[in-house]
């Protein structure tokens, strides 16, 4: 089955789609970004570096680290939040407006 998959350019050498999400939606619920990337298969370093990434990228941040060992951990931002249910709402009514032709592509595959 075909899959629609959102990214969203926002220059020339940065985009947050589907992955990025993910791994914001992971430290929300995580509370760490260690555990997050964790979660999803990845190195803390390779998480950092994304959350890094997008946090340079956007004039507030989208996550922030704790430190202090066991008591430290990570937040998303408010603005993180935001980010996560715009792309969502995004993503959603990308599928719908896709899915007939989505469908239609599909009959076109072995």
């Amino acid at each position: 089955m075909p899959k629609l998959t959102l990214r969203i350019d926002l220059g020339p050498d940065e985009a947050v789609g589907p992955g990025k999400i993910r791994l914001l939606e992971a430290v929300r619920d995580c509370g760490s970004i260690s555990r997050a990337g964790r979660s999803l298969g990845m190195s803390y370093r390779r998480a950092w570096l994304l959350i890094d990434g997008m946090n340079q990228c956007f004039r507030r941040p989208v996550a922030v680290a704790r430190p202090g060992g066991q008591h430290g951990g990570a937040s998303v931002t408010e603005f993180g939040l935001s980010l996560i249910g715009h792309y969502r709402r995004f993503e959603a009514k990308t599928h719908e407006a896709s899915a007939k032709e989505l469908r239609a592509l599909a009959r076109a595959i072995w």
